[in-house]
């Protein structure tokens, strides 16, 4: 999903065609990257996982009843090649569900870290929301700016060049009040 693109970022920047597809991509990349991790998506984070023959079992730090159902098609990631993909639940309990796995032996639990993923179908396309997507832009744009002039530019009297300003724990600040109804109570918002 992206949420700002090439042709967006190019003429927001007015760099024409001085910079190629892949320089601007890279930015728009990085914009993603810092930005979706907070946006609220139909998902949960997996603990740990563990499986007897070809029946994985995933485990999560809450109740999930009210995510996830039997035959339901779900994306994991990060919990490990065998369980990564799409998979079908097989089975829901309080804390934990089952999917099909190509193990050939079985695992006992052990803990996932960093946390993998369980994402079921998500309802909003934030790739549609004018909010997030101005939001996705400024954050390009600072991107951009930080990496043609680290500091904005400004050297004091000795040579010194303070840290850039425009990376720090300010950038979501700044595009807060765009993203706040599509936030992600789970996320950290400083």
């Amino acid at each position: 999903m992206a949420l700002t693109t090439v042709a967006e970022l190019r003429t927001a920047l007015g760099v024409g065609t001085l910079y190629t597809d892949a320089v601007l991509q890279s930015v728009c990349d990085a914009a993603d990257n810092v930005l979706l991790p907070f946006l609220w998506k139909n998902q949960q984070y997996i603990i740990a996982h563990g499986n007897t023959g070809t029946v994985g079992t995933l485990y999560f730090d809450q109740n999930i009843r009210d995510y996830f159902y039997v035959g339901q098609s779900v994306v994991i990631s990060g919990a490990g090649t065998k369980y990564n993909g799409t998979k079908t639940i097989t089975g829901v309990d309080t804390q934990s569900f089952t999917i099909t796995t190509t193990h050939t032996s079985d695992n006992p639990y052990h803990s996932v870290e960093p946390y993998g993923i369980a994402a079921a179908e998500t309802y909003t396309d934030y790739t549609t929301v004018p909010a997030i997507q101005e939001a996705s832009l400024m954050i390009s744009i600072d991107i951009w700016q930080s990496r043609q002039a680290p500091s904005s530019g400004g050297v004091s009297i000795d040579g010194y060049a303070p840290s850039p300003y425009r990376m720090g724990n300010t950038l979501l600040a700044r595009v807060r009040g765009l993203l706040a109804p599509y936030l992600d109570p789970r996320s950290m918002v400083g």
